[in-house]
């Protein structure tokens, strides 16, 4: 698994791919919260990252299906996966090796907006800026980008198209990031099947985490929820023998 993660993370580096990924995020969140009027905090003397982290997720739903569209659709398209199936290794070491590549990736390209957190608690004045409430949304921006990661993993296992690869992880992180919302304002359910439908979604979690209170059925959502993706990643990996 490591020999993957190594493989996967050097050929993000080797190429343009890892250093647009970080340069795009940079550039559009810095944007939005130092320069674009409304948002920035300079003008309006906020002591606070809302804009970013509401800004985030929508960065990421493009962003990390771009990353993860050629984790495995490359390989199935050039052949390669057969080889990796011959070394002894597991279909499962091969998912997580992968997965953990990608996240890496993630992880390195939002770890630079701590500057951001920074930048505002050394401008605000008192009381300042809720330092427990930034670092609960920065917890929950990183459980959201590992399960978008998941999801872009599946998405690039069940095709050796990457173009429909990153349309399908497109699709399936806005729909489980915000559809749940939506529908449960339809108002054709009960007050309480409302509210179960919105938990279903990873906005809900994502925004109780972002409170700064760690809840442990928000952990455990994230953790189930990219569980289930690199189980089925696994299975299609598996089906290509069948």
């Amino acid at each position: 698994m490591l020999t993957i993660f190594v493989k996967e993370v050097n050929s993000f580096f080797s190429s343009l791919i890892g250093y647009i990924a970080m340069g795009v995020f940079l550039l559009v969140t810095g944007l939005f919260i130092w320069v674009f009027p409304e948002t920035n905090a300079l003008d309006y003397g906020r002591s606070d990252l809302d804009s970013f982290f509401s800004l985030a997720p929508w960065v990421l739903t493009f962003l990390i299906p771009a990353i993860t569209m050629r984790s495995f659709s490359e390989e199935f398209k050039s052949g390669t996966i057969e080889l990796l199936a011959t070394r002894p290794i597991t279909d499962f070491q091969i998912v997580m090796g992968k997965y953990l590549a990608a996240f890496f990736l993630v992880l390195f390209t939002i770890l630079p907006t701590l500057l951001y957190m920074y930048t505002i608690r050394q401008l605000s004045l008192s009381p300042g800026m809720d330092v427990g409430a930034a670092w609960g949304s920065y917890i929950g921006l990183l459980l959201l980008g590992a399960s978008f990661v998941a999801i872009g993993i599946f998405a690039s296992a069940i095709t050796n198209n990457q173009i429909v690869a990153f349309l399908l992880a497109v699709f399936l992180c806005f729909f489980c990031y915000s559809a749940f919302d939506y529908l449960s304002e339809l108002n054709v359910f009960y007050t309480t099947i409302d509210h179960i439908i919105e938990q279903l979604g990873i906005n809900a979690h994502y925004q109780s985490i972002s409170r700064g209170l760690i809840d442990t059925r928000d952990i455990i959502y994230f953790f189930s929820f990219i569980a289930a993706f690199l189980l089925l990643t696994k299975t299609v990996v598996e089906s290509r023998k069948w």
